[in-house]
C-alpha cells in the first residue's frame, strides 16, 4: 500500500522556487531551521522516551514516543517537532475507520528541501493498532516527514514495513473528530491531490479543502 506517489525532486524544486507564498515561520529558539534540513541540529538522537503534545483545530492530543520501537523514525520525529516543522500543517488525508495522515508542509520550498532527506527503514516491532503513530512510506527507503495515526486495527500494514514509533495516549477522541469528509485523495477519491499539495502548498488546501483540520502547535513535553 502506497501512502504518497513518487514525484520528481527536481520538478518539485523548480515549481517551489517560483511559488509565491508566505514563507515558513522561524523555528523555536535553539532549534534548527526547517528550511535547512542538512543542519546538524536535525541529527540529534532522541531521548529513549518522551511525549509530544499536539494542539489542533479540534483540540489537543498527546503521543507517547518510544525510541526502542523505531529509532530512526523517532529521531526524525523528535527533531522535526523540536524545529516546529508540523506547526500549521494540515491533516490532508483523513479516512474514517482507517487513518489520519499529515506531514506535507504548507511552504513548498520546505517540502522540496525535505523530500530527498529519507531515513533508513526500521523493523516493525509493534503492530498498527488503534492510536499507533507511524511514518508513511511509498516503499523501502522512502520515509521523510509524513506520518499517520491509525483509527483502528490496521495490522495488515505491518507486513509492508510500516513501523509504529509512538501511540496516542491522551485525546484519541480529538483524532477521531478530525474532518474526514473529503475521504481518499485523488485520483482514487475526491480528497487532496498529493502532487498538487507538494507543488502548491497550503494555498491549494485552503482554497479547495478548507474544512481540513490542522496542527496549530506540536511540542515535546
Amino acid at each position: 500500500m502506497r501512502y504518497f506517489p513518487y514525484i520528481s525532486v527536481t520538478a518539485l524544486t523548480v515549481v517551489a522556487a517560483v511559488s509565491c507564498e508566505k514563507p515558513a515561520p522561524k523555528p523555536p529558539a535553539g532549534a534548527p531551521d526547517i528550511r535547512s534540513p542538512a543542519d546538524p541540529g536535525f541529527a540529534q538522537q532522541a531521548p529513549d522516551s518522551f511525549r509530544v503534545r499536539v494542539s489542533t483545530t479540534k483540540g489537543d492530543f498527546v503521543i507517547a514516543v518510544h525510541r526502542a520501537w523505531a529509532p530512526h523514525g523517532v529521531d526524525r520525529f523528535y527533531n522535526l517537532v523540536r524545529a516546529g516543522f508540523y506547526d500549521g500543517v494540515r491533516f490532508f488525508r483523513v479516512i474514517p475507520g482507517f487513518m489520519a495522515q499529515f506531514g506535507i508542509h504548507g511552504d513548498t520550498a520546505v517540502t522540496a528541501a525535505w523530500r530527498p532527506r529519507v531515513i533508513p527503514d526500521d523493523p516493525v516491532r509493534r503492530t498498527n493498532g488503534r492510536g499507533m503513530v507511524t511514518f508513511a512510506t511509498a516503499g523501502p527507503g522512502t520515509r521523510t516527514t509524513q506520518i499517520f495515526i491509525n483509527f483502528g486495527d490496521n495490522n495488515r500494514l505491518d507486513a509492508s514495513g510500516f513501523a509504529p514509533f509512538g501511540q496516542v495516549v491522551e485525546g484519541m477522541e480529538v483524532v477521531d473528530a478530525l474532518y474526514g469528509g473529503y475521504g481518499e485523495g485523488a485520483p482514487n477519491g475526491r480528497g487532496p491531490d498529493q502532487y498538487r499539495l507538494n507543488v502548491e502548498g497550503e494555498k491549494y488546501l485552503a482554497r479547495q479543502f478548507p474544512k481540513l483540520d490542522k496542527i496549530t502547535k506540536a511540542r515535546v513535553e
